[in-house]
């Protein structure tokens, strides 16, 4: 049986990234990503990681870290535009495409050497397709299977490309720390060095039921990761029930004006992902968050299934309109439900109404144009004085 050729792929400080790829002034910067002072870091480009900062740390240990970092407030909504568009470009290599987060995925490319080239070259063609339509960069691991294609793509990052060929992955894995093992923690990793063991091939060293004994029944799957065997498949997702945006404010609000342009920005967002992957919906939900937490969820289901961005809008506003807001806001969201597509069958209700069909038209064009030029190309009246 011929080697199977997985790929993961990872890219770079993604937030940040694409934080410097809409703001060209902030590259070679510290920039850090993490909403308000109540918030945690949500990535940091490598320039603000030299001086200690990483994702998961509060906010005011990250200002004392890096007190000249550019702090900025998570844009949720375009880093998930910009994801859709590197996991469309990814499923134009192979159908097998397992999203496993915002900002990597798994790919199975067996036997696709015959029409793409070999392991190599696609995966070279894939980070120069990311850099021409995103002009971001991502590192790349390649590998017989999941679990030592993800430990490639952390080699040399960013911008970074391994392949570990099946005929190498013994020598590898004797010269693996112990530490890049899933599973394997520090206080894990101290006691296997005091029995003499640092490498993943160390591992192989201990008896079986030691291994068990110390590890449960994790233990199985930890030695056949040593021995470089994982049977774990590239699994595609199944369509999505329900796409949705949500956002939460720096101050707590109930500004109605202020709510309306948030729904107005997440419907052009929840439109253009519905349109980029063929779908429609038909119940629209709006998701409200006050200041104590509490969480008020309200529906209302359309006659027939749309992507029209003035068509959710419509049924989203008249949502917000009908709920009395008696404390401050601190998280608003929109979502889409009932779906149906890869490009489902049109309502009978679109097909001849000539004025709808102009509006999917004109939404498309404005998607092109979002897409080629960035968010900000091109916006609506509402919109233009406001600064979220």
């Amino acid at each position: 049986m011929a080697s199977r050729v997985l790929l993961h792929i990872d890219m770079d400080a993604f937030y940040a990234s694409v934080e410097a790829q809409d703001d060209p002034s902030l590259r070679g910067k510290p920039v850090i990503v993490g909403g308000s002072v109540r918030g945690v870091v949500s990535a940091a480009s490598y320039e603000a990681r030299a001086f200690g900062v990483h994702s998961a740390m509060p906010i005011a240990t990250a200002r004392k870290k890096c007190p000249h970092g550019i702090f900025l407030p998570v844009r949720m909504n375009r880093y998930l535009e910009v994801s859709d568009q590197v996991m469309h470009l990814l499923a134009s290599y192979t159908p097998l495409v397992e999203q496993v987060s915002i900002d990597e995925a798994y790919l199975d490319i067996t036997g696709c050497e015959r029409l793409k080239g070999s392991p190599l070259t696609i995966a070279q063609g894939i980070k120069r397709h990311i850099k021409q339509e995103t002009g971001l960069t991502c590192s790349i691991g390649v590998a017989p299977n999941k679990f030592l294609a993800k430990i490639a793509s952390e080699l040399e990052k960013p911008d970074g490309l391994t392949v570990i060929e099946p005929d190498r992955v013994a020598s590898f894995l004797a010269a693996l720390p112990l530490s890049k093992i899933p599973g394997v923690g520090k206080k894990t990793q101290e006691k296997l060095k005091k029995l003499g063991l640092e490498t993943a091939t160390d591992m192989l060293k201990l008896p079986e039921k030691m291994v068990h004994g110390m590890f449960g029944k994790y233990g199985v799957r930890l030695l056949s990761l040593a021995r470089g065997v994982d049977e774990g498949e590239v699994t595609p997702q199944r369509q999505a029930k329900s796409l949705s945006v949500e956002r939460t404010f720096s101050q707590d609000t109930m500004d109605p004006e202020v709510l309306r342009k948030w729904l107005l920005l997440q419907t052009e967002e929840l439109g253009r992902r519905l349109r980029r992957h063929g779908l429609k919906g038909r119940t629209v939900i709006l998701k409200l968050k006050d200041q104590e937490f509490k969480v008020h969820t309200h529906r209302h289901t359309l006659s027939y299934s749309t992507n029209v961005t003035n068509t959710i809008y419509a049924a989203a506003a008249m949502l917000l309109n009908s709920v009395q807001i008696s404390k401050p806001l601190r998280l608003i969201g929109l979502g889409i439900s009932n779906l149906e597509g890869p490009d489902p069958q049109l309502h009978l209700w679109e097909k001849t109404d000539g004025q709808l069909s102009r509006q999917d038209q004109a939404d498309r064009a404005v998607d092109t144009l979002k897409e080629r030029y960035g968010r900000d190309i091109i916006r609506r009246g509402s919109l233009v004085d406001f600064k979220p």
